[in-house]
């Protein structure tokens, strides 16, 4: 990485063919995991996962692990082969939750069928099963209490189920990013909750995390979600008003903007939902640093809810970086 003129950490020369959507491209240091998956090689994916150093990066790299095609069947072998690791039941039960999640679609309850919901379902259940027994075993097992939050929320066992199971894993691993990204929705109204919880969690997850957390990015991400639930116009004004400017500048400002922050690989997500927030409002400007700091690392949360979101970010990087004098560099 490089660094720009105003001390911000850069993600390097912007060009006009990007942005890029892959996570592999984004964080190269996961393509050895991608390799061995796709081969079905258990002791290289064993020996990578050993090598992480955190529970967020374990979490990390389980989710995209469980968006290779094909792997549950070497991940099936592992976990009968090491019943006692928590490992390969994990990510095997985090297999099951994709592909069940694949099968539902990211459509709201009225467009999906019934035969959609009872594959679901299976898949998720299959999951929970195998998660229970990991919790069970292994309390303070980030991932699989990760998983667990996707799972509660697909089978619709309730807000104060979500909340237990949050609670369980902060109680070990405080401030764990995607796990609050996952409680997230739970609060939101699509799936039973409302605003104001929403909106609660995501404040009391940005106040509580320390200086330089990604946890602050929550409060962009809860906005987001609240201006696509409203109709029309109101989309575009609600992201503009004064209240939702201020709010996302001091999340952005007491988190991935400040000092003490430390880019990791959620770094980057959180960086799109201010990039997006900022320029679904507005507010270039503001978006500028976050753009800079991200180069061409797109992630398709948030973008994707664009018809075109590769246009889309190019169209806003641009408007962002031209207030700085920089254009696309």
């Amino acid at each position: 990485m490089t660094s720009t003129t105003d001390g911000i950490t850069s993600g390097g020369p912007t060009s006009t063919s990007g942005p890029t959507f892959d996570p592999y491209d984004n964080t190269p240091e996961l393509i050895p995991l991608r390799s061995a998956a796709q081969a079905g090689h258990w002791p290289a994916v064993q020996a990578y996962f050993a090598g992480l150093d955190s529970a967020a990066e374990l979490t990390a790299a389980a989710g995209l692990l469980a968006d290779i095609a094909g792997v549950e069947n070497f991940l099936e072998r592992a976990a009968a082969e090491l019943p006692g690791d928590p490992l390969p039941r994990t990510l095997l039960a985090e297999r099951y939750v994709h592909i069940g999640w694949g099968i539902r679609s990211s459509a709201r309850a009225q467009h999906v069928s019934q035969d959609q919901f009872v594959q679901f379902h299976d898949w998720l259940r299959r999951a929970e099963q195998i998660l229970i027994e990991v919790c069970a075993e292994h309390p303070s097992y980030a991932p699989a209490w990760a998983s667990r939050l996707k799972t509660v929320r697909g089978l619709q066992l309730g807000q104060a189920e979500a909340r237990r199971r949050y609670d369980r894993l902060s109680a070990h691993h405080p401030h764990h990013y995607r796990a609050q990204t996952q409680l997230l929705q739970q609060l939101c109204p699509k799936w039973s909750g409302s605003w104001e919880a929403a909106h609660g969690f995501a404040r009391e997850c940005a106040t509580a995390a320390p200086d330089g957390s990604n946890s602050g990015a929550l409060v962009a991400i809860v906005h987001i979600e609240h201006a696509l639930d409203l109709d029309g116009g109101q989309k575009a004004a609600y992201m503009q008003s004064l209240p939702v400017r201020d709010d996302l500048r001091n999340a952005a400002h007491v988190s991935v903007l400040h000092p003490a922050h430390r880019p990791d690989w959620d770094s980057i997500g959180a960086h799109n939902a201010f990039a997006f927030a900022f320029s679904f409002g507005g507010h270039v400007a503001d978006a500028a640093p976050h753009f800079a700091i991200l180069g061409d690392r797109a992630t398709e949360d948030p973008w994707d809810c664009l018809p075109d979101m590769k246009a889309a970010f190019l169209r806003y990087r641009k408007a962002a970086l031209e207030t700085r004098g920089g254009g696309n560099r």
